[in-house]
C-alpha cells in the first residue's frame, strides 16, 4: 500500500519550522545599530537666534537615553555601548576646538515597519544650580514608516542674565511628526510650529526667573542607513547614524 513520504503531522511541523525561520529572518532585517552623539559648539555661533519669550516645558518621558544628575552620575535605560562608528567623526569635531562632545552612545534595537518609539530623555551639559537641571535637555524619538524617522527636541539653557520675563510658551509640537505620521520630510526638515502658544503655569513663571533659552532644536529627519546625519542649532549639534545588523 502507498504511504506518503510525509504524514500530515510532519508537514505541519515542517511548515511551522519554515515560518519560524522566515520570521527570524524578517526580525533580523529590522534590527539596527543606532548611534547618537551630542555636541556643544564652543565658538561664537554664526547665527544669533532671538529666543526671548520662549519657555518650552520640560520633557516628560519615562525612558532615559542619557541623563546626568546634579552629582555627575549618568543613567540610561538602554543597553548602550561606547564602541561606535561615530567615534572618529566626533573626535575630528572635538579636535577642531570648536565643539565639545557631551554624549557618545549606541545600542542595538529592532525597528519594525510602523514602529512608534517612545521619547528618550536626554539631560547633559553644565548643571544650572538655580534651574535645578542640566543646560541641555529634551528628547530624541525614533519612529519607522517606510524609513526611519528621528525627531530631535532639545533645549539649550543658561542661567538668567537679565530681564527674563516670559510672555508665551512655544512648544506645543502640533507641527512635527512626533507620533509617527507617514510623512516624507524629503530634504526639508519637519519642524514645530513656532506660532503655537499656551497659558503659562505659575511653576513655569517661577522657572523663567532662573534660566533663559539660548537655542533649541525642533526637527524630524529622515534617516538613510550607513550615512552620518547632522542635526544642529547655532549652539548644539546631534550626529546620528544607523546600520542594519546582519
Amino acid at each position: 500500500m502507498y504511504k506518503p513520504a510525509l504524514t500530515f503531522a510532519s508537514r505541519v511541523l515542517a511548515t511551522l519550522a519554515l515560518l519560524t525561520v522566515l520570521s527570524a529572518a524578517a526580525q533580523a532585517q529590522d534590527r539596527y545599530r543606532a548611534e547618537i552623539v551630542v555636541l556643544e559648539r564652543l565658538a561664537d555661533p554664526l547665527i544669533q537666534e532671538n529666543m526671548a519669550g520662549k519657555m518650552p516645558g520640560r520633557a516628560e518621558s519615562s525612558k532615559r537615553l542619557w541623563v546626568v544628575d546634579s552629582a555627575g552620575n549618568r543613567a540610561s535605560d538602554l543597553d548602550t555601548t561606547s564602541n561606535l562608528t561615530l567615534n572618529n567623526a566626533a573626535a575630528r569635531l572635538e579636535s577642531s576646538g570648536k565643539y565639545r562632545v557631551l554624549m557618545k552612545t549606541g545600542w542595538i534595537e529592532s525597528f519594525p515597519n510602523n514602529y512608534n518609539g517612545e521619547p528618550l530623555t536626554i539631560e547633559l551639559g553644565d548643571f544650572l544650580e538655580a534651574a535645578g537641571h542640566r543646560s541641555i535637555e529634551g528628547t530624541i524619538e525614533i519612529n519607522r514608516r517606510r524609513y526611519l524617522l528621528v525627531t530631535v527636541a532639545l533645549n539649550h539653557w543658561r542661567e538668567a542674565t537679565g530681564d527674563n520675563r516670559v510672555e508665551t510658551i512655544e512648544d506645543s509640537g502640533d507641527g512635527d511628526t512626533r507620533n509617527g505620521g507617514d510623512q516624507d520630510p524629503g530634504s526639508a526638515p519637519v519642524t514645530a510650529d513656532e506660532n503655537d502658544t499656551a497659558a503659562i503655569s505659575p511653576s513655569v513663571q517661577s522657572a523663567a526667573a532662573d534660566k533663559e533659552l539660548v537655542t533649541w532644536i525642533r526637527e524630524t529627519r529622515r534617516m538613510r542607513s550607513k550615512e552620518i546625519h547632522f542635526v544642529d542649532s547655532p549652539t548644539i549639534g546631534v550626529l546620528i547614524y544607523f546600520r542594519p545588523v546582519d
